[in-house]
C-alpha cells in the first residue's frame, strides 16, 4: 500500500509539474521546455571531465545539503542517470553554457569553466526552492522538467561593489555575499577596502595601516577589522570556484584618512589624525610632492597584486578636494614643474605614475569616473560611470573603457521608497526601486564596445557606519549583514538581469512575475530581503468609494488588509477578493512572508502637487506635533533635498486648520555642524506663505543636512501644513 501511495504521489507531481512555470533569472538566451521529468535519486552520479573537479564538488555539496545524501563523484564520461559536466570547445563565448535536462540525465556543457558553473546555477533553478537549504528537506521529490537551454552573457563585466571599509564584515559574510552573487550569475566584486573610516587590507610592510587605520574608537566603542592576507587567499579560493573575480580597491589620492591616521607623513601638513567615527569626507589627501607617497604606494600596490590574481587593480580617485595640494610648497613644486595650470591636474599626474607601476605587473587601472577628468593619461584605464551616464562619452572619445553604476540606478544604499517606515538609508538622491534598477539603459556588449558592463554598489557610509545598526557584541547580533541584504536584495536580481540578459529580451513586468517565485529561494538561503508590498492590480472608482484589486508579489504569501488607515499587522484581515474603501488613504495592505518578516503597507502620500512651484515636498506638520502657544524644536531631515552647493529656498504652506503656525526663524545644519541661522518670526496661515532663504557653500555628497525650526500653534493646534524645498538661480 505505501508503494502504491508512493507511486501515485509521484505520478501526481510528474503531472502537476508539466504545468508548473520556469522562472528563471536571468532570462537565457533559448529556452525548450521538453517532454518528460529527470528524477534526482541517491544513487545518482555527478560525473564531469578532466578540469571541472570543483564545479562537480561544488553541485554534490549544494544537492547534499538538501537532499541529504552523497552523490558520488566520477570523472570521466556521462553514465546513464548522471549528471555530466562537460567543456564544449564549439562554443567560442566565455561563460556561455548549454543545459539538456531528460528522464535519462543532465548535462551541462560550457564553453569555460564560468560557464559550466553558470549552467548549474541554472539547473539549481530547475528544481525547488528547498534545493538551497543546508538542511535535509524530507519527502521532497526531487524532480525537474526536461528542458534545452542555451544561454551566454550580453556583457562580459557583471558586478557588485561592497564597503567594507566605512563598516567591517567579517569574511564569513563576504562569502555569503560572493555565493549570493553568483548564484544570479554575477562576476566580479570590486572589493572597496580602503576609505576614511577603516584600512581593511593586511598589508606587512606597514603594520601600522591595520593596527590603527583598521579601528576607530575606544574601549567599548571600538569598530573595525580587518582582513590578514591568509583572510584573502580564503576568500579568493571561494570567490574562483563561483567564478567571481575580486577586484581590489585601494583608494586615493581622498578616501584614504585611515592610512594618513597611521602615517602622517602620508599628508601633506603631516598632522596627527584619527580614524573618524562618523562619515565625512576628510580633505587629507595623499601628498604628490614627497617622493616618499610614491614609494608607499608602490609598496602598497606590490602586496596587493601578489594577493589578487585579478588583472583589476581599482585605485578610487572620487571626491578628491584639492584645498591642500593648492597650499601645499611640494604639490606645487611638482605643478611648475610638470607645467600644470591647476591642482586637480595633479591627480593625472598621480594617476599616470601609478599606471605606470601597474604596466610593470600587467595589471589595468580601474578608477571612478574623475580619473579620466583630471588630466591626460598615458593608457587605457576603465572607468566606473558614477555620476552622469554622459561621461561615457570622455572614455569614448579617449579610447577608455567604462562601466555603468549610475547613483540613479545602482547605488543600493538609496532605499527602494519614500513609504514612511522605510529603515534608515542614504538620501542625497531619490529612492531607487527595482523596476528603476531594472531600468537601467545597459545596451548589448560588442568586442568594438568601450562600455563593457554594469555595477552596482553597495555602500555603508550613511546606514551603517553610525549608532543606529551597531551590533552589541555580548548578543552576537548580525542586524548589520542583515541590513547589508536588505537594500541589497531584491534589486541585485535586477541588475543581475540587466548584465546577462539582451536588451531585445528585457522585459520588466516579465522579470517582476518571475522575481515573485525567487523569494523563497532567499529564503531558502537563509538571506534577508525588502519584502514587497501587494501589488495593485486595479484601482476602480464608484459611487461607493474604490475598490481595490490585489495580487501577490511574493508567491504564496498572504496579504493582510486594513481600511481605517491604521497600519495592518499579521493578524489583521486576510485579503481573499476585491476590497471598496471610501478613501483610498484609508487602505492599507502587507505581504506576510512570516510573522517576522512582511513588507511596510501600501502607501498614498498626500498630493500636493498644486504647490510644486515651492519645490520638492520635504516634511509635514499636524496638530499633534505642534504645541499651542508654546514653542518646540521640529528638526527636518533635508537630506537629498539639498543637493550641491547654491542658494535655496524653504517655504512654509499652510493647507488646512483656523490656528497660524508661528516660526521663529531657522537654522540650517550640516550633520551638527550649524551653517546659517536665521532670525525671524514669522505666521504661516492660509493668507501668508512663508520662505526663508540660504546659501549652501560646503556640501558634501552624502552627509545628512538638517532644518531647525522653533513653532508652535497661536492660539491653538488647529493647523497643518507642508515643507517644500528648492534650489534657485542667482
Amino acid at each position: 500500500m505505501k508503494r502504491i501511495l508512493s507511486t501515485l504521489l509521484l505520478s501526481c507531481s510528474l503531472t502537476c509539474f508539466a504545468t508548473q512555470e520556469i522562472t528563471i533569472i536571468p532570462k537565457p538566451i533559448q529556452l525548450t521546455q521538453e517532454q518528460g521529468t529527470f528524477i534526482l535519486r541517491p544513487q545518482t552520479l555527478i560525473t564531469y571531465e578532466t578540469g571541472l573537479r570543483l564545479q562537480a564538488s561544488y553541485l554534490q555539496e549544494v544537492l547534499g545539503g538538501s537532499t541529504g545524501w552523497d552523490l558520488k563523484l566520477v570523472e570521466g564520461n556521462a553514465q546513464e542517470g548522471s549528471i555530466h559536466l562537460a567543456f564544449d570547445p564549439s562554443k567560442k563565448q566565455a561563460e556561455s553554457y548549454g543545459l539538456e535536462v531528460g528522464p535519462e540525465g543532465v548535462r551541462i556543457s560550457g564553453a569555460d569553466t564560468g560557464g559550466v558553473f553558470y549552467g548549474i546555477q541554472t539547473l539549481l533553478q530547475l528544481f525547488p526552492a528547498e534545493v538551497y537549504s543546508v538542511v535535509r528537506q524530507k519527502n521532497m521529490d526531487w524532480v525537474i522538467p526536461a528542458v534545452t537551454i542555451f544561454d551566454a552573457p550580453s556583457h562580459p563585466w557583471r558586478g557588485m561593489m561592497l564597503d567594507v571599509a566605512r563598516y567591517f564584515h567579517d569574511k564569513d559574510f563576504v562569502k555569503k555575499y560572493i555565493d549570493m552573487m553568483a548564484m544570479y550569475k554575477m562576476n566580479k566584486l570590486q572589493f572597496h577596502l580602503i576609505d576614511d573610516s577603516g584600512w581593511r587590507l593586511e598589508i606587512k610592510k606597514y603594520p601600522l595601516l591595520t593596527e590603527i587605520g583598521a579601528w576607530a574608537g575606544k574601549d567599548q566603542n571600538r569598530l573595525g577589522g580587518y582582513y590578514t592576507q591568509e583572510d584573502i587567499k580564503e576568500i579568493i579560493e571561494y570567490a574562483q570556484v563561483r567564478n567571481v573575480e575580486i577586484i581590489p580597491e585601494i583608494e586615493f589620492p581622498a578616501h584614504m584618512l585611515s592610512a594618513v591616521a597611521a602615517y602622517p607623513w602620508l599628508s601633506c601638513k603631516g598632522e596627527p589624525r584619527e580614524v573618524p567615527m562618523q562619515h565625512f569626507i576628510s580633505r587629507d589627501l595623499i601628498c604628490v610632492g614627497k617622493e616618499s607617497s610614491f614609494q608607499f604606494l608602490q609598496d602598497v600596490l606590490d602586496e596587493t597584486v601578489a594577493l589578487f590574481p585579478s588583472r583589476y587593480i581599482n585605485i578610487g580617485g572620487d571626491e578628491a578636494v584639492y584645498d591642500n595640494w593648492e597650499t601645499c610648497p611640494k604639490c606645487q613644486a611638482v605643478m611648475k614643474k610638470q607645467g600644470l595650470k591647476k591642482a586637480s591636474e595633479l591627480q593625472g599626474y598621480l594617476t599616470n605614475r601609478v599606471l605606470q607601476m601597474m604596466k610593470e605587473k600587467n595589471r589595468t587601472i580601474i578608477g571612478w569616473e574623475e580619473i579620466i577628468q583630471r588630466g591626460k593619461l598615458d593608457g587605457r584605464v576603465v572607468a566606473l560611470i558614477w555620476h552622469n551616464e554622459s561621461d561615457t562619452m570622455i572614455a569614448v572619445n579617449n579610447n577608455h573603457l567604462a562601466i555603468l553604476t549610475p547613483a540613479t540606478h545602482a547605488y543600493l544604499d538609496f532605499p527602494e521608497s519614500k513609504t514612511p517606515g522605510e529603515v534608515k538609508a542614504a538620501t542625497w538622491m531619490p529612492p531607487i526601486s527595482v523596476e528603476k534598477s531594472y531600468s537601467l539603459a545597459a545596451k548589448d556588449y560588442s568586442p568594438t564596445s568601450h562600455v563593457i558592463g554594469i555595477q552596482g554598489c553597495l555602500w555603508s557610509d550613511q546606514f551603517i557606519h553610525g549608532t543606529i545598526l551597531q551590533e552589541i557584541a555580548p548578543l552576537n547580533e548580525n542586524r548589520a549583514e542583515n541590513y547589508v541584504e536588505y537594500f541589497t536584495f531584491p534589486r541585485l536580481l535586477a541588475l543581475a538581469e540587466v548584465g546577462w540578459t539582451k536588451e531585445s529580451a528585457r522585459e520588466y513586468k516579465d522579470f517582476a512575475h518571475r522575481l515573485t517565485y525567487h523569494y523563497a529561494r532567499l529564503d531558502q538561503k537563509e538571506c534577508n530581503y525588502r519584502v514587497p508590498e501587494p501589488t495593485i492590480v486595479s484601482m476602480q472608482e464608484t459611487d461607493q468609494g474604490v475598490t481595490f484589486s490585489l495580487a501577490e508579489s511574493v508567491n504564496g504569501a498572504p496579504i493582510r488588509y486594513t481600511t481605517n488607515g491604521n497600519y495592518p499587522t499579521i493578524h489583521s484581515p486576510l485579503y481573499t477578493g476585491p476590497v471598496t474603501v471610501s478613501n483610498k488613504n484609508n487602505f492599507r495592505a502587507i505581504t506576510v512572508v512570516n510573522d517576522r518578516h512582511y513588507s511596510l503597507p501600501i502607501y498614498f502620500a498626500y498630493d500636493y502637487s498644486e504647490y510644486k512651484q515651492y519645490g520638492e515636498f520635504t516634511a509635514d506638520w499636524r496638530p499633534s506635533n505642534v504645541q499651542a502657544d508654546k514653542a518646540s524644536v521640529w528638526k527636518i531631515d533635508a537630506t537629498g533635498k539639498i543637493s550641491g552647493n547654491g542658494m535655496y529656498e524653504v517655504t512654509l504652506v499652510q493647507t488646512d486648520g483656523t490656528n497660524s503656525l508661528k516660526v521663529d526663524g531657522i537654522k540650517v545644519l550640516k550633520r551638527d555642524e550649524l551653517l546659517e541661522k536665521i532670525k525671524d518670526m514669522q505666521s504661516v496661515n492660509k493668507q501668508h506663505i512663508v520662505t526663508y532663504r540660504f546659501p549652501i557653500k560646503s556640501f558634501e555628497a552624502g552627509t545628512p543636512f538638517y532644518l531647525e525650526m522653533q513653532i508652535y500653534g497661536d492660539g491653538g493646534n488647529n493647523t497643518n501644513g507642508a515643507v517644500f524645498i528648492k534650489k534657485v538661480n542667482e
